[in-house]
């Protein structure tokens, strides 16, 4: 099965990602990889690091004239900022030169992580809690997307709110991802509508009052969170499992949403209105046309009992406000124990945009296992020969 691991700090050398257990056979390029890296790094009320980094991967093994060999994957991505941070992040030496952090920014995970390890210096919990692991995580997941979409199965996103600004009528967006969803493609064909935006989001009007918002938001000092939606089509009926609590699909899908920085709330489908209506309101129902069997809607997002059902699976996700403020909270010095105002590293206002775009790629892994799960081989030709698309 698919797993991943990836090493790195934020202002390292390089992050690092192993993937294993992809098929022999497919096809892959760095290239493909690049898009969905450069996916990741857009959207309005991101920081200056974007500014510095141009986030492009090398693939060190598992892959000969473009094909993957069966064996893992080693991928890498150098972080350019590296060159300013050598001194502050070296490998070898003491670090007596370097002042250590004390001061823990609210929300984060620094005061924490510091305590956990018995670290005295918060510069070591900083660099691994950064967000900046979520490039090589979207690299290594964007192999297991290509194993997908080889067989058929599309992975999209588009932002429904930032901060107030939110979609409150989902007609007219709903009609366009139902004329994408026609076809198996359809939710790569919704990203790409969405990445029109500089927000993500498809109603063009909330699009343009989310970007006033976070450029107020930026004069305050202050940051926005938001709400996503994944979603995926072409999965056919039965990946997962109703049968083991660890193999259904809905906890499975929640754990890697939920693995993401800031990302505080999963919901599958209607899942939280769902809660206040009534049974009758709720469940989607059954129907008959030209021979084949139908559901009149989809308020369970695809999965019932923790097993695709056939229709378009829809996830939602809640990002918190990023956690560094440029008009701080207060915080505590460490060393001195007395109040003092949070640190303040270079950070993004708002960052649900990119965020999306990093709930496609986790999400991946995880219906990419459940479909070898079912269909497996060792090798692309071998799915082939075992599983046929849906007309």
């Amino acid at each position: 099965m698919i797993r991943y691991l990836t090493a790195g700090e934020s202002h390292g050398q390089a992050l690092i990602g192993v993937i294993e257990g992809i098929p022999a056979g497919l096809s892959i390029s760095a290239d493909y990889i690049n898009h969905q890296l450069w996916r990741r790094q857009q959207g309005y009320g991101r920081g200056g690091r974007m500014r510095i980094e141009s986030d492009t991967v090398e693939i060190l093994s598992g892959v000969r004239f473009g094909k993957t060999l069966g064996s893992p994957i080693a991928l890498m991505i150098r972080n350019k900022d590296w060159q300013n941070w050598t001194e502050k992040m070296a490998i070898d030496g003491d670090g007596r030169s370097v002042e250590k952090i004390s001061v823990p920014r609210p929300g984060h995970v620094d005061f924490a992580g510091a305590f956990k390890y018995a670290f005295d210096d918060i510069r070591n919990t900083i660099e691994r809690g950064s967000a900046r692991e979520t490039a090589m995580r979207v690299a290594c997941c964007t192999v297991a997307r290509k194993v997908l979409e080889d067989v058929g199965i599309f992975i999209g996103s588009h932002v429904l709110s930032i901060g107030h600004m939110k979609v409150a009528d989902r007609t007219q967006v709903d009609r366009l991802i139902a004329k994408f969803a026609k076809a198996s493609c359809g939710a790569y064909k919704t990203t790409e509508e969405a990445d029109k935006s500089e927000v993500r989001i498809l109603d063009e009007s909330v699009s343009k009052k989310a970007v006033a918002l976070i450029r107020r938001t930026k004069k305050l000092g202050d940051t926005l969170g938001g709400v996503f939606e994944v979603i995926a089509t072409g999965t056919p009926i039965g990946l997962g499992s109703y049968v083991h609590y660890d193999r259904k699909l809905d906890g499975l899908f929640a754990q890697a949403l939920m693995s993401i920085h800031a990302v505080k709330g999963v919901e599958i489908g209607a899942g939280f209105s769902n809660a206040a209506e009534f049974g009758s309101k709720v469940h989607d129902g059954f129907d008959v046309q030209f021979g084949k069997v139908i559901r009149t809607t989809n308020r369970a997002g695809g999965l019932e009992g923790g097993v695709t059902n056939g229709e378009m699976i829809v996830l939602h996700a809640a990002m918190k406000p990023i956690s560094t403020l440029a008009n701080p909270l207060k915080s505590v010095d460490l060393r001195k124990m007395k109040t003092v105002d949070a640190r303040y590293e270079r950070s993004d206002v708002c960052a649900v945009p990119a965020c999306s775009v990093i709930g496609e790629a986790v999400v991946a892994p995880v219906l990419a296992n459940a479909f070898l799960e079912k269909f497996g081989g060792d090798s692309i030709r071998e799915i082939h020969s075992r599983y046929k698309r849906p007309r």
